[in-house]
């Protein structure tokens, strides 16, 4: 704590419904999922079967330019298309969560719980690490079903315990612990870049007010953009990955 600088590496309790208790964290993310709601609402309730506007022109080339992208990936147009609302709202939270820690108000809009003690009611999302690592874990079995699905459970499971040989053996383990790493590396890439660079902005924000913070927000911005899709893919590529049959 230096003047108005508060960092908090947990989420902070606001209220409770019951006994359930509510932190600055899930109000921010029930903004963020208001906001993506909205936003699905009003990009899609004017369509028509042949495009009238640009707007939707734009949200169909992209939407179709994604898609497209998966399907190469993937090499199968039917598995891009039961995984595109899986990656693409996985992206589109994980963004739209970064650039929500940016605006005005998170951090310093919050509750007072005694006479000097101000509890935030927003908290940024990605910088607790309890949402990070609840995205990893739907990624993670996201990916285990997309193996067990194509592949079958015998068949995608053999790639873990393979008996055949003590070296096969052997590299099963190995690749079987891979797969629960993912775990760790998924949601401690993510918390840890945006937990760093909320760090930064708030240090810069208490020592150097007016002109250092604004180019450093627009970095961070940027970083956002890049670790949402960075999650997204990298779901893809596990997905892509999981599909494949081993080789001998």
């Amino acid at each position: 704590m230096h003047g108005d600088l508060h960092i908090v590496l947990a989420p902070e309790v606001v209220g409770h419904i019951g006994s359930f208790p509510v932190t600055n964290t899930l109000v921010t993310a029930w903004v963020v999922m208001a906001a993506l709601i909205a936003f699905a609402v009003l990009a899609t309730r004017r369509l028509a079967l042949v495009p009238s506007g640009k707007g939707q022109v734009f949200i169909e080339t992209l939407v179709g330019g994604v898609l497209s992208y998966m399907e190469e990936t993937l090499g199968d147009r039917r598995l891009a298309l039961r995984f595109f609302p899986l990656i693409t709202t996985i992206f589109l939270f994980v963004l739209f969560a970064n650039w929500l820690g940016l605006f005005p108000g998170v951090g310093s809009i919050g509750i007072h719980h005694g006479e000097h003690e101000l509890v935030p009611l927003f908290h940024p999302v990605s910088t607790d690490l309890n949402v990070t690592l609840a995205l990893a874990i739907i990624a993670f079995l996201a990916i285990e079903f997309a193996g067990i699905a194509v592949l079958g459970f015998l068949k995608y499971g053999g790639k873990f315990v393979n008996l055949s040989s003590p070296l096969n053996f052997f590299i099963g383990i190995i690749e079987l612990f891979s797969e629960l790493a993912r775990l760790i590396s998924f949601s401690f890439r993510l918390f840890g870049n945006m937990f760093a660079g909320k760090v930064l902005i708030l240090v810069a924000i208490a020592f150097v007010p007016v002109i250092l913070p604004v180019p450093l927000m627009l970095f961070e911005a940027f970083v956002g953009f890049i670790q949402a899709a960075i999650f997204a893919l990298l779901t893809l590529f596990f997905i892509k990955i999981a599909v494949a049959e081993a080789e001998h």
